[in-house]
């Protein structure tokens, strides 16, 4: 049921064209856009801007400086720069230029090196105020070119670079998130054993607190949930748990019409208590036999919307032919991980 309603709402976000269909600034986005989201849900830089002057500045990754060095923002090496170089020729000759293992590196330097007292200024815009950020960036002298700002504002606009802003602060939010529920879970489990021996309550290893029949606990992917029993709703939860009928629904991704009866889990189906992430705590989850997206959704505490993106779902190709399911970075068009991310890591696929 879920899997046609996101089809039909959320596909805008999953890009259906081959490599073979789409523009270089496309393919470049394509491949470094969760990079970008990444470094701005860490760095606070939007990711508007660092696709922006990635195209720009690498053009497309095909420049000489790219291919030669790695180098994404043209970021010359300047006094206190330790790492490898380059030399090549921009505003003078024969320049020095950093250099780096990968790409990804480039991407992670652009955002320290933003963060220099030159830039701070920047930092007080609103991170989805891409065109202030863009004349910031050269008004504060990051390119000589007087037509910087525009022609990165340009690119945003024409490619709907804008969208990824808005994944990195959900991404930073989950991550916030993520970050008070452990140690939400860590106070939770301190306070249970020390209540435990006056109270009646019942601790187990993993954190899960019982009081009367009612079980809360929290996932792997920090998100709290209860499970549900056979004669339970979501209407009779949230009044339980004195929460807004809403809620559940939207937290499970369970379509709520006015006129039909109350949703009513199976016995034993986990309901989340909170959002679900944008992505999982590792790379990849097997599929069970017969198990549908939101089923996986429901198992790996992340959203469907971002499954359907990660994978690149569509109404032809509604389940991975592998038998797994991206659950951190969006897949390339051949089922594997991103070569950046496969890289660092050491994988193959």
């Amino acid at each position: 049921m879920w899997m046609t309603f996101w089809l039909a709402i959320g596909l805008s976000i999953t890009a259906s064209a081959q490599p073979s269909d789409l523009s270089p600034s496309e393919q470049y986005i394509e491949q470094w856009s969760d990079e970008a989201v990444y470094q701005m849900a860490v760095h606070g830089i939007p990711a508007s801007i660092t696709l922006a002057q990635g195209i720009l500045e690498s053009g497309n990754g095909q420049s000489q400086l790219a291919l030669k060095s790695n180098n994404h923002f043209g970021i010359k090496c300047h006094g206190k720069w330790q790492g490898d170089r380059v030399y090549h020729d921009d505003d003078a000759e024969d320049e020095c230029f950093r250099a780096y293992q990968n790409a990804a590196e480039s991407f992670h330097d652009h955002s320290q090196f933003l963060k220099k007292t030159r830039y701070e200024r920047l930092f007080e815009l609103e991170p989805t105020d891409y065109k202030g950020w863009a004349k910031g960036l050269k008004k504060c002298g990051y390119a000589t070119n007087p037509k910087y700002a525009s022609k990165l504002i340009a690119l945003i606009n024409r490619y709907e670079l804008e969208s990824f802003d808005e994944e990195g602060l959900a991404l930073a939010a989950s991550r916030e998130a993520f970050g008070e529920a452990k140690d939400a879970t860590v106070e939770l489990q301190k306070n249970t054993a020390r209540e435990a021996n006056g109270s009646g309550m019942n601790p187990n290893k993993t954190g899960e607190v019982l009081s009367g029949i009612r079980s809360m606990q929290m996932s792997e992917n920090a998100i709290r949930y209860t499970l549900a029993n056979a004669e339970d709703s979501y209407e009779s939860l949230a009044e339980e748990l004195d929460m807004m009928v809403w809620q559940l629904y939207r937290y499970n991704e369970v379509e709520r019409k006015a006129k039909s009866a109350p949703y009513r889990p199976a016995a034993g189906e986990i309901v989340y208590l909170q959002p679900k992430r944008s992505q999982g705590r590792v790379n990849w989850l097997t599929l069970h036999e017969g198990e549908s997206i939101w089923q996986a959704s429901q198992r790996s505490g992340v959203s469907v919307k971002a499954l359907v993106r990660k994978n690149r779902l569509s109404e032809a190709n509604p389940h991975p032919p592998s038998g797994q399911l991206s659950l951190k970075w969006r897949i390339t068009p051949e089922g594997k991980l991103p070569g950046w991310v496969r890289t660092i890591q050491g994988l193959s696929g």
